[in-house]
C-alpha cells in the first residue's frame, strides 16, 4: 500500500522567503529575478509559474524531481544565505506560495509564486543602496544587477529602486535594507513618491550628473580635435 502525503487546504496562501539576483532585460524594459542555485539559468517575473528545469514533461513540483519554486519558512534562514561570498549581491525576497506545493521541514516547493517584497542590501562600500547597477555578469538577454549607492554608479547601467519596482510590475515592493529602510511601492499603485523615495532618486540623478560633468571636462581638456590643449 502506497502512503499518501497529507493534503493541506489553507485559508490563505503560505508565505516563504528566498534569495535571488535582480535582473534587467537587455532592452531595459523588463525586470525580474534569477535564482542562486537550481533553475538559476531561467529568470522569472514577479508572478511566475514553475517548470521542470530538466525539461521533463511532468507538472511542477513533482515528488520525484527537484523542480518547482523553492523557499524557506523562516526569514532569518534566508537572510543567513546572504552571508556567503557568492550571494552577497543577492536580494531577499518575500513570496506568496501559490498553486500546488510540497511542504518540507524547512520550506516549500511550489508550482507558482508571487514576489511581494524585495529587500536590497547595502552597496559594496557599505552605504545604503539607492539603485541596482550592472553587476558585470548575466544570462542570455538579461543583465544581473547589484546594490549600489549613488557614489559608486560611475556610469554603469543602472535603475533606481523605484524604477525596478515599476518595470517588474505586479505590485512589487522594493525596500533598501541596512539603516533606515527606503520603501518603494509600485508607482502605478502609489501614484506619487514620498520624501525617502525622492531623496534616493535625487541622489541617483546627482551621481549621474557628476559623472557626465567629469566626462565633459575630460573631453574639454583634449580639445575639439581629440588632442590635449597646450
Amino acid at each position: 500500500m502506497r502512503l499518501r502525503l497529507p493534503e493541506e487546504r489553507p485559508t490563505e496562501p503560505p508565505t516563504g522567503y528566498k534569495i535571488a539576483h535582480p535582473v534587467l532585460s537587455q532592452d531595459g524594459t523588463r525586470a525580474g529575478f534569477t535564482g542562486v542555485s537550481l533553475g538559476g539559468a531561467l529568470p522569472y517575473g514577479v508572478l511566475a509559474d514553475a517548470s521542470c528545469v530538466y525539461g521533463l514533461r511532468h507538472r511542477a513540483p513533482s515528488r520525484r524531481c527537484d523542480c518547482g519554486f523553492h523557499c524557506v519558512h523562516d526569514r532569518t534562514t534566508a537572510e543567513a544565505l546572504l552571508c556567503t561570498a557568492e550571494h552577497r549581491a543577492a536580494v531577499l525576497l518575500e513570496v506568496t506560495v501559490l498553486g500546488r506545493y510540497i511542504r518540507f521541514e524547512r520550506g516549500f516547493r511550489s508550482a507558482r509564486q508571487r514576489v511581494r517584497t524585495a529587500t536590497v542590501g547595502p552597496c559594496a562600500c557599505g552605504t545604503v543602496a539607492a539603485a541596482l547597477a550592472d553587476a558585470g555578469w548575466g544570462r542570455p538577454g538579461w543583465k544581473a544587477l547589484a546594490p549600489s549607492c549613488a557614489g559608486c554608479l560611475r556610469g554603469r547601467t543602472s535603475v533606481s529602486l523605484a524604477g525596478f519596482a515599476r518595470l517588474a510590475g505586479e505590485g512589487l515592493r522594493v525596500v533598501a535594507g541596512q539603516g533606515a529602510p527606503v520603501a518603494v511601492a509600485d508607482l502605478a499603485a502609489a501614484g506619487e513618491l514620498g520624501v525617502p523615495e525622492l531623496t534616493a532618486e535625487a541622489a541617483l540623478l546627482q551621481a549621474r550628473l557628476d559623472w557626465f560633468q567629469a566626462q565633459l571636462a575630460r573631453l574639454g581638456e583634449r580639445g575639439p580635435g581629440g588632442g590635449r590643449k597646450g
